[in-house]
């Protein structure tokens, strides 16, 4: 895990660590390069996990907002269209408008769906919206669905607001300002970001990109074991008879040992001694019961 810093893009993280001599890297869950925190690297047959390993799971993020102004990209790093300087009144603690913004942001939680941000790599016939925008092109409105578990004021002080969230992946923080600040009229952007979790991982567990580069001997103790990616899926291990079929892409028959078979659980195939070996679904084949693979992890 790594505690990505301000002002770099996750493409350029993974390029950086790539240096170390690290052939086969990649990371999930894009961080924009203003935000900072939790960024999933993945190395060598972890790089086949990427497509697995935020289903179902949370994000949790601490950020920084300021009303009263509003950006083409939505969050501090565009190009301010829309100025509404807040009044001395509105400003005031307790204010009325204090606790409208109190209020609205404590509607988010439970929010269902949100606008897509016209700087963003959600594509419209194969083309990012991002691209689109840049070149002054009509941007699509578009909406995702999305889930927003928690939510909490963590101070204000106007035209200033931070507050942590907890919402399902792919959901957009900066979206959530932009929609706050036409609610109360007055625009809002989002000024600082902080990814604190992802889904299993915390910042207790990432590492600074300062200290991997200062200190790569010390990468191989840092890097989490590719079951700890996975805390959901079952986990068992094979015999070495079949792991030819396994390589082959064939299923294998659920045999007792490996626990309850419940069609469409995940599993997590190990080899005997102890390698991940495949990613693996619970299915029926013909009336029995067997574990297909969804993606191998072995080395060819």
């Amino acid at each position: 895990m790594l505690d990505k810093p301000k002002g770099l893009s996750s493409a350029r993280c993974v390029s950086r660590l790539k240096r170390l001599g690290q052939k086969k890297i990649g990371h999930a869950g894009t961080l924009d390069p203003m935000a900072t925190g939790v960024l999933l690297i993945l190395l060598g047959s972890a790089t086949k996990l990427s497509g697995y390993l935020l289903e179902g799971g949370e994000k949790t993020y601490a950020g920084v907002l300021r009303l009263g102004m509003a950006t083409d990209t939505w969050d501090a790093e565009g190009r301010v269209v829309e100025e509404h300087p807040l009044s001395a009144a509105d400003m005031a603690a307790g204010s009325p408008f204090e606790a409208a913004v109190r209020r609205e942001i404590a509607s988010w939680q439970g929010v269902t769906e949100q606008p897509v941000p016209p700087y963003s790599a959600a594509k419209h016939e194969g083309k990012p919206l991002y691209k689109l925008a840049r070149a002054g092109l009509d941007v699509p409105c578009k909406v995702k669905s999305i889930h927003i578990s928690h939510v909490e004021v963590q101070w204000v002080d106007l035209p200033d607001v931070r507050f942590r969230v907890t919402c399902s992946s792919g959901s957009y923080i900066r979206s959530l300002a932009h929609s706050l600040g036409n609610r109360l009229g007055c625009g809002a952007t989002l000024m600082e970001l902080t990814r604190e979790y992802s889904h299993p991982f915390g910042l207790d567990a990432a590492h600074k990109l300062e200290d991997i580069l200062a200190a790569p001997e010390k990468l191989a103790g840092w890097v989490q074991p590719m079951d700890a990616a996975l805390p959901s899926w079952k986990k068992f291990s094979i015999a070495p008879r079949q792991e030819g079929d396994l390589r082959n892409g064939r299923p294998i028959p659920h045999e007792p040992g490996f626990g309850e078979h419940v069609p469409g659980s995940k599993a997590l195939i190990l080899a005997f001694d102890g390698m991940p070996l495949a990613l693996a679904e619970a299915r029926m084949d013909e009336g029995s019961p067997v574990w297909a693979v969804l993606r191998g992890l072995f080395t060819p």
